[in-house]
């Protein structure tokens, strides 16, 4: 992925997203799921920081916008959880490894074996390139200019229609970001709210994008995609982290998620 053929830099310019097959061996995935499983064995979620993770805007701010667990995660490596997994005491109604929706927000950072994929030679793009609501990432990655934030989605399974893949609606990404999710303030508090409204998609225009285990999917920060709800009896597990075009472009302070002194905010890309 050092360099994209104009054939797939075009394409990622018209469409908003590229899929790129192959990128990591089936042993790679494997590893990277071994490790999930570790995870998620030793994991100790306090009962009150038990929150489900949601991209839907009042869901976000009635949990995770409200609570320190999440907010205070992006140099962290903290759980978050599938709806409905919980019962009305935060006890689970699942199996733990079953619960699982989001393993966020530092895995690259501080887990040796995604620090080594994120970090991997193969991961040097060139300049210019559970159930998911409809958003645009740039909504809580937000840059000036826009353009600046690319996602990186990696099926460490093979990803379906039947249970979860990913759906693109191409070309959205040329007309700007809808909303945003910004940091405010009750009293000394930090909580989250949102400039703007998410519009209504027509579910028509949505494209599906199955792929292989293995395969690497490029996201532009702001094209609208989505995942259905997983159906299957097949888990569907995928890394995602993002990237930032570091020469000339500011990240806003108003962003959730902010550089501390133990994570001034790797990766970037020049």
């Amino acid at each position: 992925m050092a360099c994209l053929s104009p054939s797939q830099l075009q394409k990622f310019q018209e469409d908003g997203f590229l899929v790129l097959e192959g990128f990591l061996s089936a042993d790679e995935c494997v590893a990277m799921q071994q490790r999930i499983g570790e995870l998620v064995a030793d994991m100790d979620v306090p009962l009150h920081c038990r929150i489900e993770f949601s991209t839907q805007e009042e869901e976000q701010l009635r949990s995770q916008g409200k609570k320190d667990y999440f907010l205070s995660s992006g140099d962290k490596i903290r759980f978050f959880f599938e709806k409905g997994v919980f019962d009305e005491k935060g006890n689970f109604l699942v199996p733990p490894e079953k619960s699982i929706n989001k393993i966020g927000h530092a895995l690259h950072a501080h887990d040796p074996v995604f620090r080594h994929v994120t970090h991997s030679p193969k991961v040097q793009v060139s300049r210019g390139v559970g159930e998911v609501s409809p958003h645009q990432d740039s909504t809580f990655l937000y840059t000036e200019p826009l353009g600046r934030v690319l996602g990186i989605w990696i099926a460490l399974e093979d990803a379906t229609l039947e249970n979860g893949c990913l759906w693109f609606i191409p070309g959205s990404h040329t007309g700007g970001v809808s909303r945003r999710m910004v940091r405010a303030f009750a009293g000394l508090k930090l909580n989250t709210r949102f400039l703007g409204s998410e519009p209504v998609w027509d579910d028509s225009l949505f494209v599906p994008t199955p792929v292989q285990r293995g395969a690497l999917i490029l996201i532009h920060g702001e094209v609208v995609h989505k995942s259905e709800q997983n159906l299957s009896d097949r888990s569907r597990h995928a890394y995602t982290f993002h990237l930032m075009e570091s020469l000339g472009t500011m990240w806003s302070p108003e962003n959730w998620l902010q550089p501390t002194a133990e994570l001034p905010f790797p990766p970037l890309y020049t």
